[in-house]
């Protein structure tokens, strides 16, 4: 297979033209025409995922984090981000970004996390696309059986892969819970949609202290705090996955570093 090969598949499944306007996804670096045998799947593109593409032997790593979100006019190696480049370009290494288009896809980064917190049958989007009802952010589901705040909660915390903090709970934990909203990675502009949506809680990342305060007060939803990191992990074998099905010949692997930018709670 061919760089432009993989490349085609996974833009099939997350079409750049759904990426929000400031994001940047696509091929960071890397020659299209390059044989492509082993692909990386990893959050974020930093030193320690690089490290382990080269330890591997992977030809390629998709992240789903962009390397340069905010644009650059050097990619000198006297920065990290600038060191990355020059290792992977080294060692004949692509780099492919899959962001919000990702985010927002069918199946995309929210499916995977809902399926990893225990949510069964369909999954419809928490915000859908205007003209897609089965596209847009989030996912609204259900669990196969009646809950509890307090038993969900353990049970989401044993499904998504363990960071330094966990996760955190807003709510009465006796609370019952069976219709459940998630979206994956920072969704606190999220809120007010879960609570027009009727969910019973809502599962995101990133919630600051003011917004999640006022939410609770006003009778909304429980809340589910998990890593930022640790919601969108999920994501990396279905991505994966969807190579597979495709046909293309490529050994995949889903980095298991944790990358959370937190690595100590007390």
């Amino acid at each position: 297979m061919t760089l432009t090969d993989v490349i085609e598949v996974l833009e099939a499944a997350y079409p750049p033209a759904q990426a929000e306007s400031w994001d940047a996804v696509g091929l960071v670096c890397g020659d299209p025409a390059q044989k492509v045998r082993r692909v990386l799947f990893a959050v974020d593109p930093v030193a320690a995922v690089a490290d382990e593409a080269l330890e591997w032997g992977a030809d390629l790593v998709v992240t789903h984090h962009p390397l340069y979100l905010r644009g650059t006019t050097s990619v000198a190696a006297t920065t990290p981000k600038g060191r990355l480049v020059h290792s992977l370009i080294k060692n004949d290494v692509a780099l492919y970004t899959a962001h919000t288009n990702a985010d927002v896809a069918n199946p995309g980064v929210s499916d995977a996390l809902a399926r990893a917190v225990g949510l069964t049958g369909d999954l419809v989007p928490l915000q859908p696309f205007a003209d897609d009802p089965w596209r847009g952010l989030g996912r609204i589901g259900e669990l196969p059986e009646p809950s509890t705040l307090g038993e969900f909660a353990a049970q989401a915390a044993q499904g998504l892969p363990r960071t330094s903090w966990g996760i955190r709970v807003a709510g009465d934990l006796s609370r019952p819970v069976r219709r459940v909203a998630v979206s994956g990675g920072a969704g606190d502009s999220l809120l007010g949609t879960a609570a027009a949506a009727g969910v019973d809680v809502f599962l995101t990342a990133d919630l600051r202290h003011h917004p999640s305060s006022e939410f609770i007060e006003a009778d909304g939803p429980a809340l589910i705090d998990a890593a930022h990191w640790a919601t969108e992990w999920p994501w990396l074998d279905s991505a994966a996955s969807i190579l597979h099905a495709s046909g293309v010949t490529v050994e995949t692997r889903v980095s298991a570093t944790v990358t959370d930018a937190w690595t100590r709670g007390y």
